[in-house]
């Protein structure tokens, strides 16, 4: 008699280890793997080119994995889950935990109307190191503050539940599906450019990780500000993915016994922030649309689509946030630093609504990641939880001066400016005409004038931000 069949319902959870869901549906028997792509149910919140290029690879690499056996559809998950669960006759549905809002409203539906179909819907936590109801004040209430929160909050909790082992697996056999019917790539040929930077699925996630703490991580606390050097883990469309849990990366980085523990701790606090992203999101659905502080509704933002345009192409002429615009373009990713420095320039020096902001690196990131690309662009903007203070400016002069020292980030990604010398790589404006005859730089030709005034921008930045502070 053949055993009992359950669906392992894959979504932002591509790997076969340390899969809570897929272990439990493993243990009743017969497994049929499952990918939905659910744009009806997403809507606004659908994902952007990037991360759809992305998911098209994840899920080769997924269903290779799998002997071939993994079923993808598209459409409505609520609609598509009870027919193919009464199709292939199967008695429970199994499935990892997200944290959108549109996700946990239509997970709630659909958990009620496979239960009411006599179909057992069972849920597990695969993303995060702790729940987001399990961190709270002694009150009751959310954190709205990152040090208290990881601190008091996670440290204080019981520790994250040990990796688990990829179970052995009983694949049914699926209907016939295939994944070009998903229809997640562009015409457009951008992953071809995208692609050489990464290796996409569980195994790329893997050889990451373990190539992270053998090089990078010794380093990590001072050496992740650095976008030229190895110090950071660009773990983060892994994570964002599930091809590698956050917790085989918190004890990868524990069991580093060759690393100072600084470096160790500096690097599980950053898993700590992608925590603090999903309680603010958890406790706050409307992160993405609204301020948190809402005192920022009434700030006199901008609105000038040819500084968006130059921000967004890599053409303000202001060399270290070119090249972090162009790295976003090119790689599909950006060092964080410079994704603090290049929000602080678009909200502060250009004053366009981080809306702006969220929307391009939503579009353009391969790990844009609904909780973490919300709140951080609520952090850099001034309105959000913790975040930093509206009159905090980051000046991306001497930002690259101290971060980009030899200028080899910089001139990577913005190679007209190579011959420069480092004195004037940051601010090409201020070199003399001699020095840029040398270079073969011309200013306004090839290479644009700075769109704003850093100074002007900044001393502007922050008469609207007194005089938002005067009308509260």
């Amino acid at each position: 008699m053949d055993s009992p069949l359950s669906i392992c319902w894959f979504r932002q959870d591509l790997r076969l280890a340390d899969n809570p869901a897929l272990v439990a549906a493993a243990a009743r028997g017969q497994v049929l793997p499952v990918y939905i792509l659910d744009d009806e149910n997403a809507g606004a919140d659908r994902m952007g080119a990037a991360s759809r290029w992305w998911l098209h690879h994840a899920l080769g690499a997924l269903d290779q994995s799998l002997d071939g056996k993994l079923y993808m559809a598209r459409g409505d998950a609520k609609d598509i889950l009870p027919a193919l669960a009464a199709r292939v006759g199967a008695t429970a549905v199994f499935w990892n935990r997200a944290y959108e809002p549109w996700r946990i409203a239509r997970d709630t539906a659909l958990k009620s109307s496979l239960e009411e179909s006599g179909i057992e819907a069972v849920s597990s936590n695969g993303a995060l190191l702790w729940e987001p109801w399990e961190v709270r004040k002694g009150d009751g209430t959310p954190y709205k503050v990152f040090t208290p929160f990881f601190r008091r909050g996670c440290l204080a909790a019981p520790p994250p539940r040990t990796p688990l082992l990829k179970p052995q697996l009983q694949l049914a056999d699926p209907p016939p599906s295939h994944r070009d019917d998903l229809q997640l790539l562009s015409d457009e040929g951008w992953g071809d450019m995208l692609a050489p930077h990464w290796k996409i699925g569980e195994a790329g996630a893997m050889a990451r990780l373990q190539d992270f703490i053998a090089n990078g991580l010794a380093g990590y606390k001072d050496g992740r500000n650095l976008p030229a050097k190895p110090h950071v883990s660009r773990l983060s469309p892994h994570f964002h993915w599930g091809e590698i849990s956050a917790n085989q990366a918190w004890y990868a980085a524990r069991d580093a016994s060759h690393v100072p523990a600084d470096d160790i701790d500096n690097f599980c606090a950053e898993l700590g922030w992608r925590e603090f992203s999903n309680s603010l999101l958890y406790f706050n659905p409307e992160l993405r649309r609204h301020n948190l502080q809402d005192k920022f509704d009434r700030f006199d933002w901008n609105s000038d689509e040819k500084l968006l345009k130059a921000w967004q192409r890599g053409m303000t002429g202001i060399p270290f946030v070119d090249a972090a615009m162009r790295e976003l373009w090119q790689t599909g990713y950006m060092h964080n630093r410079m994704r603090m420095v290049t929000g602080s320039f678009l909200v502060k020096n250009l004053r366009l609504h981080w809306h702006h902001g969220e929307a391009w690196f939503w579009d353009c990131l391969v790990d844009a990641d609904h909780a973490s690309n919300s709140a951080s662009w609520q952090w850099i903007a001034g309105c959000g939880a913790d975040a930093a203070p509206y009159f905090r400016v980051f000046n991306p002069v001497t930002q690259g001066e101290k971060f980009d020292k030899d200028g080899s980030y910089t001139r990577r990604f913005v190679p007209e400016l190579a011959g420069l010398p480092d004195k004037y790589l940051f601010a090409p404006w201020t070199a003399p005409q001699a020095i840029l005859d040398a270079a073969g730089v011309r200013l306004g030709d090839s290479y644009p004038r700075p769109v704003v005034d850093l100074k002007q921008s900044r001393e502007d930045a922050l008469a609207a931000f007194a005089r938002l502070r005067d009308t509260a």
